[in-house]
């Protein structure tokens, strides 16, 4: 049963953590991984492989052949091929809106301007095993694309067979992959951030994982780039009582079942909604294919909000700062300027969260755990860099000499000055 909380004049409460705690042992493990990836290479990659997904590999049969992709196509329905190529002509066209330019600013004398690079080469992880995601795959892998990266690597953990779900490789090449390993775990990461003898260094790994993924790509950043440590799924719905209650407790179970962390909150002013859908709530979950998983979640991790007004629900929902953001309002617009942290928000009664998993456009790599205070969703700027341009004539320098002379002195850099200042010592 999930709770309801009467905040009604009282204080924002402290929201619950919705990290996932990490053990000492599994860090060690992490790191144990990783050295023995950077001392033994393939050796190491192909004996965790064997280990972990009981599949024997060898240089040639890690990497995902012509002929498997062929078999994955023969097996994948025309329908959701074409399913998968709508959706990716959507999230292509939304991301192509996020590219910038080079640009120079040319003075008379001098010029500034910065260069926009894209990175030569990206790791995508894929969750694997007997699932399929190629969602996770497509919004990974297009920004990346899109940004003009030439060497897109996708790793992923096989099945006991030694195979990759047929849809998660479509997905790959519909996107525009160049190469796949059947690797996971930990070992993936650390091949992709230091190389084997057959795994190509990178310059940024992307993609989930489960925890020791996630502590993976923390320990080798640095080393390389990584986009965020993502935390469990979650969604905050802010209704009013014009909301249906079986819409807002479907939208809430579409984030609780994903993982018994996940989180799902109500916000509202309506007590009777509140109850309705703690009611709904109960009745769907009895319909659900994973509803030990959802059960759990809702139980532990869900929570209904009573509130006074919606500038109320908007300041609890901005202090929760969650990954999903549903305006289930009336006039959700009048409420999307009060939005000051959220991943992703949805507006209105037929814009619910799954449409931005799969379909509308948006990057669904959203930031978690209240990190939205800080962070942005997946998008075209993970996958660039920016170079700075500088070039200034002999007179322009001359102009400016003086006052770099007095600032570096006043920093105590003296050879800072004398490097502007040797270039005119000829005409003092």
């Amino acid at each position: 049963m999930i709770r309801v909380v009467d905040i009604r004049g009282k204080e924002l409460p402290n929201v619950k953590d919705r990290t996932e705690g990490v053990h000492s042992s599994q860090l060690n493990g992490v790191k144990e991984i990783i050295d023995n990836i950077i001392k033994n290479g393939d050796c190491a990659l192909f004996e965790y492989t064997k280990k972990f997904d009981g599949v024997e590999f060898n240089c040639f049969s890690v990497l995902v052949s012509d002929d498997e992709i062929r078999e994955a196509y023969d097996s994948v329905d025309d329908e959701l091929v074409q399913a998968l190529r709508r959706a990716g002509e959507n999230i292509f066209f939304y991301h192509q809106k996020q590219m910038k330019t080079s640009w120079m600013d040319i003075q008379k004398d001098h010029t500034v301007g910065q260069l926009v690079l894209p990175l030569q080469s990206v790791g995508v992880y894929v969750p694997g095993g007997t699932a399929a995601y190629p969602s996770t795959v497509m919004m990974n892998v297009m920004p990346a694309k899109v940004a003009g990266v030439k060497d897109i690597v996708m790793v992923s953990p096989p099945n006991k067979d030694g195979k990759l779900p047929p849809l998660t490789l479509v997905a790959a090449i519909e996107a525009g992959v160049d190469r796949i390993f059947k690797v996971g775990g930990a070992q993936a990461i650390a091949a992709l951030a230091y190389g084997t003898e057959t795994m190509p260094k990178v310059d940024k790994i992307v993609g989930p994982g489960n925890i020791y993924v996630a502590l993976a790509k923390q320990e080798v950043f640095g080393q390389v780039g990584i986009d965020m440590i993502a935390g469990p799924s979650e969604v905050v719905v802010v209704a009013d009582d014009s909301a249906r209650a079986d819409f807002v407790a479907a939208d809430m179970l579409s984030q609780a079942e994903h993982d018994v962390l996940a989180s799902a909150m109500l916000i509202t002013d309506s007590e009777s909604l509140a109850s309705s859908v703690a009611s709904e709530l109960d009745a769907q979950l009895k319909k659900l294919p994973r509803n030990d998983i959802a059960s759990e979640s809702i139980d532990k991790q869900g929570v209904i909000y009573l509130v006074e007004n919606m500038d109320r629900a908007m300041d609890m929902a901005n202090h929760i700062a969650p990954e999903h953001l549903e305006l289930a309002v009336s006039e959700p617009h009048s409420l999307l300027g009060k939005v000051k942290n959220a991943g992703a928000v949805f507006l209105g009664h037929y814009s619910p969260e799954p449409l931005g998993d799969y379909y509308a456009g948006p990057n669904h790599v959203l930031p978690t755990s209240g990190t939205a205070r800080f962070f942005s969703p997946l998008g075209v700027d993970q996958f660039i860099k920016m170079t700075s341009v500088i070039d200034y004539s002999k007179a322009a320098l001359k102009n400016a000499a003086d006052d770099i002379d007095m600032l570096a002195t006043a920093e105590g850099l003296a050879a800072h000055a004398r490097s502007i200042t040797i270039r005119f010592d000829e005409e003092d």
